[in-house]
């Protein structure tokens, strides 16, 4: 009950925000936070590496292919020795990944994470040995190396049980890859500069190629679909600055109603102006399972010869709500926040309400269930 408590009042306050706040029309932002620059993106790379160093909590004999691969790091230092006499457990292999920045060149370094890949209990202060990381071509572009921080986790256990803080079995080497290879793009060898929206939508899309054509008072820009705007250089222009001007030109946005559900925490973010259908009758009610264990002291009678116990005595009560009514004859959002806040439901129920109001087709607004 404590629990749910919490989670009335979180939502309330949530509520109470969104009656606030969600009802904006747009706002006036910049054109580089509403999209990408073909070309211009990060990149992936991933590799498999050893983390050595670890104080016995490291991959035991089962990881086959850790001991496999400490032999064959070995083998290739002129030490030759058989994988199955290997008993080490200061060593864990791991899956090393990272993004790489555009525009990445041979000498930057950059963040690495690092997984445990087989049974180690953790790889707190262990070092990463010099890993290779590929990207999705198959070549190598970087290389990563140095020591592994789980950021303070550890994990402890013994006879009463098991303590953990954080996840020790993962964690990064902080400036820890290498740039050796450049990234295959070059941004002088684009004819056209094509802009991609992060969420695709046809008026913004009109919109962005409508304020280039005005702000350079020529019509280069022209959008292709809801989600591209293809805009030609201007001849001889300077590109990087064209680039940096256009991002920063500044258009109005009335983003699409949209209502987020994740039920795993029962949380509910609604944005824009969502708007319904008036009449809307919304019933209401709950059913509440309590089970109580009470110890009992169970005593044997005297010259029984029996022994005294400790039983459970099991008491289960079900209260259920009457259920109630609640019409909604406005079509503004503020009110039905206000109608559901006035319900007092859980998380739950109001999962369940929008979805039920959706499904009837009453809801207008972009339904994303996490």
């Amino acid at each position: 009950m404590a629990v749910l408590g919490v989670n009335m009042v979180i939502l309330r306050f949530l509520l109470l925000f969104f009656l606030f706040t969600a009802v904006s029309l747009g706002a006036e932002v910049k054109i580089g936070t509403l999209v990408n620059v073909e070309g211009v993106r990060p990149n992936y790379l991933t590799g498999y590496g050893i983390v050595v160093g670890l104080n016995g909590s490291g991959d035991g004999t089962t990881s086959v292919f850790t001991l496999q691969s400490i032999a064959n790091m070995l083998r290739k230092m002129g030490i030759y020795i058989d994988p199955k006499a290997i008993k080490t457990k200061n060593a864990a292999a791991v899956i090393v990944t990272a993004k790489l920045p555009p525009f990445a060149k041979p000498g930057m370094t950059f963040d690495v994470e690092v997984a445990s890949l087989g049974d180690a209990k953790s790889i707190a202060n262990g070092v990463l040995i010099r890993t290779p990381l590929m990207g999705p071509d198959g070549k190598i572009y970087a290389f990563a190396q140095g020591p592994v921080s789980t950021g303070g986790g550890y994990s402890e256990s013994n006879r009463g049980g098991k303590v953990q803080k954080n996840f020790p079995t993962a964690g990064i080497v902080p400036n820890g890859g290498i740039v050796e290879r450049p990234l295959p793009f070059e941004l002088s060898q684009l004819k056209n500069l094509t802009l991609t929206l992060n969420s695709p939508n046809f008026s913004i899309a009109s919109e962005i190629a409508e304020k280039i054509n005005s702000h350079f008072k020529m019509k280069i820009a022209r959008a292709v679909d809801s989600a591209t705007v293809k805009v030609n250089y201007p001849p001889g222009v300077d590109k990087v600055q064209f680039i940096s001007e256009v991002l920063n030109l500044k258009v109005d946005t009335n983003p699409e109603p949209t209502v987020v559900i994740y039920e795993k925490t029962g949380t509910v973010i609604m944005s824009g102006d969502v708007k319904i259908d008036p009449p809307v009758y919304v019933s209401h009610g709950n059913i509440y399972v309590s089970v109580t264990k009470t110890p009992v002291v169970s005593q044997p009678p005297p010259l029984s010869g029996g022994q005294t116990k400790v039983v459970q005595n099991v008491q289960t009560q079900v209260v259920e709500e009457h259920g109630r009514i609640f019409a909604i004859n406005s079509p503004s959002l503020k009110d039905l926040v206000k109608a559901l806040n006035q319900l007092g439901v859980s998380p739950g129920d109001l999962i369940a309400i929008i979805q039920a109001i959706k499904a009837a087709g009453k809801l207008h607004a972009k339904l994303i269930i996490m």
